[in-house]
């Protein structure tokens, strides 16, 4: 296992893209002493800013507030990578493989265009979790991003596969103009599911919705006790018996031409 503490925190952003298990799995440990990394126009080392113990693992545990430390763990492919603390913007960007597990609270564009592996954030997050970058016509591919507490706007903007669960209540736009996968929330503020053309949006809660949005009907879907089982495993949970209550299926976005879904939760009372 490598462990990275961090000295101080930076004044400003700092770009640390060689934080990854696929970049440090086989370096030694001054080597990883001497990866650079960018504050600003500022090329500097690891070391500048981390005491680095370990070497050649693809283990990788940073300890620290790193809330202004950028693009941790992008597009790594394998292995595991733990922050005791914070975590900055772009949290494993272009992810492929791998786990991710943050212990505090996490930036925006968590999982920005991931295409497989696992984040799990244990606080809040910022917006666009898992969603396409600006100009980008498609998110996140494939994976799960777990949150623990709230987020922010636009989360699985344009994605197109994978799982997003977060169990507080995110902010606008959630699913905003989303492809296809599965997000699940506790809540959501305004325009869930704007332009959706496929997809499954799930709030565990009442949620208001846009006038694009058609009811059709209240079930207990099938497919939710294979999520409800996985996300068990990690501590979610998911409602899905007929004996504690149903879902309320809303079709749209009619504002485009194709379907999603949203499903509202509606406890059976007493």
């Amino acid at each position: 296992m490598i462990t990275l503490s961090l000295k101080e925190q930076p004044g400003v952003p700092l770009e640390a893209e060689a934080l990854s298990p696929d970049v440090v799995a086989s370096l030694r440990r001054d080597e990883i002493r001497a990866l650079p990394m960018f504050l600003g126009k500022r090329q500097c080392r690891v070391d500048d800013f981390f005491e680095v113990e370990g070497e050649a693992s693809d283990e990788l545990v940073i300890r620290g507030d790193a809330g202004r430390i950028k693009w941790i763990g992008r597009g790594m492919t394998r292995g595991r990578l733990r922050v005791a603390g914070n975590a900055g913007m772009h949290l494993g960007a272009y992810m492929k493989g791998g786990t991710i597990e943050v212990t505090g609270n996490a930036s925006d564009w968590v999982g920005g265009e991931m295409s497989g592996g696992l984040i799990r954030i244990g606080g809040n997050a910022g917006g666009q979790i898992g969603a396409a970058y600006r100009g980008s016509r498609t998110g996140m591919t494939d994976g799960t991003i777990l949150v623990g507490g709230s987020a922010g706007l636009e989360v699985g903007m344009r994605m197109k596969r994978g799982t997003i669960a977060i169990k507080g209540l995110v902010k606008d736009f959630a699913g905003l103009e989303m492809k296809g996968g599965t997000v699940i929330v506790g809540g959501a503020e305004l325009r869930t599911g704007a332009w959706m053309n496929r997809g499954t949006i799930i709030s565990l809660t009442p949620i208001p919705l846009l006038p694009t949005f058609t009811y059709a009907c209240s079930y207990n879907p099938v497919f939710l006790r294979l999520y409800a089982r996985e996300l068990a495993t990690h501590g979610f949970s998911l409602p899905y018996q007929a004996s504690e209550g149903s879902y309320r299926l809303y079709t749209g976005d009619a504002a485009v031409s194709e379907k999603g879904e949203i499903l509202v939760w509606e406890p059976r009372t007493a």
